[in-house]
């Protein structure tokens, strides 16, 4: 799908002699830093704060290569915008790489609730929005099932670091973050931030979770051995219970 641009930049206006990356006008969206102050002020992971800057400078990149002002949008630009969404013509922000393929209804409703967070923001600091946040819907979603793997499948997946992996240490750190993350369900970004002071070998973990939200989650017997085992190699005094070992001894 190839997006067609509502208004194309003249061959002598700025934006067709120079394309800037989208954090440098950013500053044409009000008050987006403080937007982002917000956002982490509020105990937001830095993954969600990230992850709002870069979907609503992907907006802000949608704004600047259709010549459209902020104050401008209205319901037709939303809609344009969606389709931008949809296109291969979108330049990732934060990265500034053209993206090559489309991006699923999931990914554009993210980016469009990040777009609805900061409309909201702007009216609670008393600031104009010229689209109201309800006038933002989202789109449709298809329902899939997931494709669920066959036991000897993930058996092989978990045990494959310590059949592939030459390096002891990778090997052994590898195999406990396949065995954590089956044992007790937690998501990547919480397994990465955890830290050593949070194994303590009673096989319940506490989490800060998605939406700020505190649960525990508990290990198998087999994953908390197979923690320890790889945390008795370790020799440093990092607080990070996973570590990347550079070179890997080659």
């Amino acid at each position: 799908m190839t997006f067609e641009k509502p208004a194309p930049n003249p061959p002598d206006s700025p934006a067709a002699v120079a394309a800037p990356s989208a954090r440098s006008f950013s500053s044409e969206l009000p008050m987006f830093d403080d937007y982002l102050l917000f956002l982490q002020t509020n105990r937001y992971s830095p993954e969600t704060v990230y992850n709002y800057e870069r979907d609503i400078l992907t907006f802000a990149q949608f704004l600047h290569e259709s010549s459209i002002r902020f104050a401008n949008i209205d319901k037709k630009t939303i809609a344009y915008f969606k389709a931008y969404l949809g296109s291969q013509d979108r330049v990732m922000p934060l990265k500034g790489l053209k993206s090559n393929e489309e991006l699923c209804a999931t990914s554009v409703n993210r980016m469009l609730s990040a777009l609805r967070s900061f409309l909201k923001y702007l009216i609670d600091m008393d600031q104009p929005v010229p689209v109201p946040p309800e006038a933002i819907k989202l789109v449709k979603t298809i329902r899939t099932h997931p494709k669920i793997a066959e036991l000897s499948e993930l058996v092989r997946f978990i045990e494959a670091p310590t059949r592939l992996e030459h390096d002891k240490r990778v090997s052994l750190r590898n195999r406990a973050i396949l065995e954590l993350l089956f044992a007790t369900g937690m998501r990547i970004s919480e397994l990465v931030s955890l830290n050593r002071d949070q194994i303590d070998g009673t096989g319940k973990i506490f989490v800060l979770g998605k939406g700020k939200k505190e649960r525990f989650v508990y290990m198998t017997a087999r994953a908390n051995a197979h923690v320890e085992a790889y945390v008795r190699t370790r020799t440093d005094r990092l607080p990070a219970l996973f570590i990347p070992y550079r070179g890997r001894g080659r």
